[in-house]
Parts: structure tokens; C-alpha cells; sequence
């Protein structure tokens, strides 16, 4: 994971900080997650939003455990041996989505580099056990990066989600101290086959700003997403989940989030969401029928 942090950390900006959770429809999903024996990245990333989401009934579901196999500098997820995959999660998945009356659920996982498809097939069960007990609902995945499992991303597009996304995280300078086991290039491609894979797949793709990277970086990388065929970026701050973990160069400020979002919309991505506080599945409904509309609006244009 990264050196021990010895600097004082930055103070948050009044732009970054939520106030803590405590709504009666949070504590109805967090119940409800109980109930199932799910886990959600909301609870095992820390993210900052979970107070808004989960009192809408929103939350990202985590399948495949909440043990990775990855030691990723920025993510708060524990890391090492993973236990057995849990044949009844599709079947528990399906039913709280049924349960919370999701129009639009994200699926993402953690690492599973120690399994020979990387958790593809899972990921398949999931998708077909949401789709026969709520049809109505549209899927978004957020897979791991399948490095090396041959097949893997194959399967997953085939079962048919409706939003095929993996982030990219940061620009390639950083990744051997901020995403050592990944490859950035390899991510790419992942992405691109997507794309190729099945054209009516909406793909997407993210970055965390405030970890030491350039604006002329991101453009960049920008750019190379737009070559793999991404049609949607989203853009948050990195925010430190313990001393163990990267720290934070910078906090961004607003305003050159909506800079990086107008430039992103100039390279032709179709949408583009980019704040302090954006996550990848940060009001990721509404998004989808955004993107959705905005792919209909531009192929009117051609």
C-alpha cells in the first residue's frame, strides 16, 4: 500500500465535507443490507455520499465479498485472502433490488485475481438473477480489471448490462505507487473491447483528481478514453480513507471541476460529471437517462 504518511494531512475545504448520516431512509437500506448479508461499496470505500444515497434506497452493491485481492494506495477495502464465493448473493442481490423499487442498480466487486475468471461468472449470475425478478431495471456493472483472465470481460458483456464501467482511477504516472497491480493501458482496452464487444453498451470510466496528477495529464488521459470509445467520465476528489493510504496532494476546487467537465464535453464525451463529491455511481440513475438521451440527441445529428 504506500509509505506511512508522516506530513500533517490538509484541512478539508468547507466544499468537501457531508454531514453524517442519519435519516430514517438511510437506516432503512443500511437494515435492508443487513438483512440480505450484502456488502456496498458505500460502506466498505467510505464514501462521502452515502448519507444522500443510501436515504434514496441507492446503494452500489459489492458482490464477491469485501476482501480484495488487490493492495490499491487509495481504496479502504481490506485486502488479502478472500473467502469462498456465496452461491445464494445473485438470488440476495436480486431480491433487495426487487425490494428497494430500483430503477437503475450498480453492481460493482472487488479483486478476485485468485479466481480463474476473476469472478466473470458471478458477475453473469447476478446480472441474470436482477433481470428475472426485475426486468423493468436497467444494470450497470463496475467491474475490476479482469487483468489476465481470458474470457472474463467476454461473458460479463454478453449477459447484457446496460452500463459497462471500469475506472481508470489516475493518469499512467502514477499508477505504480496509486494502482500498482493494475496497468493503465490494459485498462484501456478493457474498455475499448467493451465498446467493440457490443455497440449498444453504454461505456464509462472514471478519475480521482487531488493525488499529485497535472491538468495536461488528465487531458490526456482524457483523450485516450475517447479512443477506447468511452462515452461517459466521471471526476472526484481523492479523499484519504486513513494515514495508511496515499495522501491528498491537493483539493480541487470547484470551479476547476467544471473546468475539466467542459473539457471533457469539447472531446466528445456525452456526458460528463465532475465535483468535489462525485463518485462513479453517485446519482448514477439519473445519469444513465442522461446518457441515454444525449446518445439518441447525437445520433439525430449524424
Amino acid at each position: 500500500m504506500g509509505s506511512a504518511v508522516t506530513a500533517a494531512p490538509l484541512r478539508k475545504p468547507d466544499w468537501i465535507r457531508v454531514k453524517a448520516p442519519t435519516s430514517r431512509g438511510y437506516a432503512a437500506t443500511r437494515n435492508l443490507m443487513r438483512e440480505s448479508g450484502l456488502h456496498t461499496v458505500c460502506e466498505e470505500a467510505a464514501c462521502p455520499n452515502i448519507g444522500e444515497c443510501w436515504a434514496q434506497g441507492h446503494a452500489t452493491v459489492m458482490i464477491l465479498g469485501d476482501v480484495c485481492t488487490r493492495a490499491c494506495a487509495f481504496c479502504n477495502v481490506a485486502t488479502g485472502k478472500p473467502r469462498a464465493v456465496d452461491p445464494f448473493e445473485p438470488a440476495n442481490v436480486a431480491h433487495s433490488v426487487a425490494r428497494l423499487g430500483l430503477a437503475h442498480v450498480v453492481v460493482t466487486s472487488v479483486d478476485r485475481d485468485d479466481l480463474a475468471d476473476g469472478g466473470a461468472a458471478h458477475f453473469v449470475a447476478v446480472i441474470e438473477a436482477i433481470r428475472a425478478e426485475s426486468p423493468q431495471t436497467t444494470i450497470e456493472v463496475l467491474t475490476p480489471d479482469f487483468l489476465r483472465k481470458r474470457g472474463a470481460l467476454e461473458a460479463v458483456v454478453d449477459a447484457g448490462p446496460d452500463v459497462f464501467n471500469h475506472n481508470v482511477e489516475t493518469v499512467p504516472r502514477l499508477y505504480p505507487r496509486i494502482r500498482p497491480g493494475a496497468r493503465y493501458f490494459h485498462s484501456l482496452r478493457l474498455l475499448e473491447r467493451a465498446a467493440e464487444r457490443n455497440p449498444r453498451l453504454f461505456t464509462k470510466s472514471g478519475l480521482m483528481a487531488g493525488l499529485g496528477e497535472e491538468r495536461a495529464e488528465l487531458l490526456q488521459v482524457m483523450d485516450d478514453m475517447r479512443s477506447a470509445g468511452v462515452e461517459f467520465l466521471t471526476i472526484g476528489q481523492y479523499l484519504q480513507p486513513t494515514p495508511r493510504h496515499a495522501a491528498v496532494d491537493r483539493y480541487v476546487p470547484p470551479a476547476e471541476f467544471d473546468g475539466l467537465r467542459d473539457a471533457a464535453l469539447g472531446k466528445g464525451f456525452l456526458l460528463a460529471a465532475c465535483s468535489p463529491l462525485t463518485r462513479s455511481s453517485y446519482h448514477a440513475g439519473d445519469d444513465f437517462a442522461r446518457l441515454r438521451t444525449a446518445r439518441e440527441a447525437a445520433a439525430r445529428t449524424v
